[in-house]
C-alpha cells in the first residue's frame, strides 16, 4: 500500500513552489511525471528542473503517457472514460514500484481549483491515502502579474471555462469573469465592445506574455499573439480575466 501526495507547483517558475511542497518532493520515494507528447517534452522537463532544484538526491521518477481523450461521445462523457484512462497509468506506473510507499505528482497550478487530479486519484485501487499541498493558481499569478484584485468592492466574481462562455455567454451577476481552459478565444462569442480584459500566457516564467486593454481593441492581437506562441514553444498555458464595462 502507498500514500499519494498532489503537490502544487505553480505555472512552471520553480520559485512558486512552497517549503511545504519541496519537503514533500524530498520526502517522496517515487514521481510520476506526465509526458504528452514531443511538442510537450519540456512540460516533463520543468517538473524535472524542479525535483532537481530542491532534492541532492531525487526519488525514482516513473514516466507516463496521457492517452488521448475522447470527444464523440459527449463531454461530460470523454471526460470521466478519460480520467479513466489516466488512472490506470498512474496504477501501471506504481505497480511497477512496489517498494515505493510515498508516491507523488507535481501539479501544474494547484490540486483544487480547475485541476482533476483528486477525480483522477479517486479511481486508484486501492484507495491511497491521500495528501494535497496547495500551490500558486495560475489565477493568482495573472492577477499579480497585472497588479490588480480580482474581484470588485461588494460585486461577485466568477471562475469558469472558455466552453461555457461560449455556449451560455456572460454568468449573470458577474461583475469580473475569470476563464481558463480556453483554446478557443471564447471571448470571441462575446459583444466585444462592453468588456476589458486582461490576458496572460506563460504567467510567472520568463516566456511570460500580458495583454490588457479594451477586449474589442486587444482581441486580435491576443489571437496573433496566442498562436504564434503556440507555435513557438510546442504548448500554451494561458488566462484571462474580463470585466464588464459599466454603462
Amino acid at each position: 500500500m502507498f500514500d499519494l501526495t498532489l503537490i502544487g507547483i505553480g505555472t512552471g517558475n520553480p520559485d512558486h513552489l512552497t517549503f511545504q511542497g519541496a519537503s514533500a518532493i524530498r520526502d517522496a520515494d517515487l514521481i510520476l511525471i506526465p509526458r504528452k507528447g514531443e511538442n510537450k517534452a519540456d512540460l516533463a522537463g520543468l517538473r524535472e528542473e524542479i525535483i532537481a532544484q530542491v532534492s541532492d538526491t531525487p526519488p525514482q521518477i516513473a514516466y507516463f503517457d496521457i492517452p488521448k481523450r475522447r470527444a464523440d461521445d459527449g463531454y461530460l462523457r470523454g471526460v470521466d472514460e478519460w480520467h479513466d484512462a489516466i488512472a490506470l497509468r498512474w496504477q501501471e506506473a506504481i505497480a511497477a514500484h512496489p517498494d515505493a510507499k510515498r508516491v507523488a505528482l507535481l501539479i501544474w497550478g494547484d490540486p483544487s481549483l480547475y485541476d482533476s487530479s483528486l477525480r483522477i486519484a479517486s479511481r486508484l485501487q486501492p484507495q491511497p491515502e491521500t495528501r494535497v499541498i496547495p500551490g500558486i493558481t495560475a489565477l493568482q499569478a495573472l492577477t499579480a502579474a497585472h497588479a490588480i484584485p480580482i474581484n470588485d468592492l461588494g460585486a461577485p466574481y466568477v471562475v469558469t471555462t472558455g466552453r461555457r462562455i461560449r455556449d451560455e455567454g456572460w454568468p449573470p451577476n458577474a461583475s469580473k469573469v475569470a476563464v481558463m481552459l480556453d483554446g478557443e478565444c471564447s471571448f470571441q462569442s462575446l459583444k466585444m465592445a462592453g468588456y476589458d480584459i486582461w490576458w496572460g500566457a506563460y504567467v510567472g516564467m520568463k516566456e511570460e506574455i500580458l495583454i490588457h486593454g479594451p477586449l474589442a481593441d486587444m482581441a486580435p492581437q491576443i489571437v496573433e499573439t496566442r498562436a504564434k506562441a503556440r507555435a513557438d514553444h510546442g504548448w500554451i498555458m494561458d488566462i484571462y480575466l474580463l470585466k464588464r464595462r459599466v454603462e
